[in-house]
């Protein structure tokens, strides 16, 4: 009787695992990935925003950064709205 309860249980707990595998795990681990990005900007690198907008941090503040996307234009985004670091600046030796 209980091997037959076992039984009915099997195909959703595989069902379970492989949706965990497949959707699940990687989407944390991309998610996981993003997060560090944005926690690594700093003040010149080359960014893109999730709108498509290019450009140049200028400043970084807590939840925000200065993006600099023409000569004397600023505009100031969401930290979490950078969507691809294009080039990184080097970090200033001590």
């Amino acid at each position: 009787m209980e091997g037959g309860a076992l039984a009915q249980f099997l195909p959703l707990i595989l069902i379970f695992a492989i949706m965990y595998f497949l959707l699940i795990r990687p989407q944390q681990k991309k998610l996981k990935e993003h997060r560090a990005m944005v926690e690594a900007l700093r003040k010149g690198d080359r960014v893109v925003t999730q709108g498509g907008l290019i450009g140049k941090v200028t400043r970084v503040q807590d939840n925000e950064l200065e993006i600099e996307i023409a000569t004397g234009v600023k505009v100031r985004v969401v930290r979490h709205t950078i969507a691809e670091v294009r080039s990184k600046t080097e970090p200033a030796e001590s």
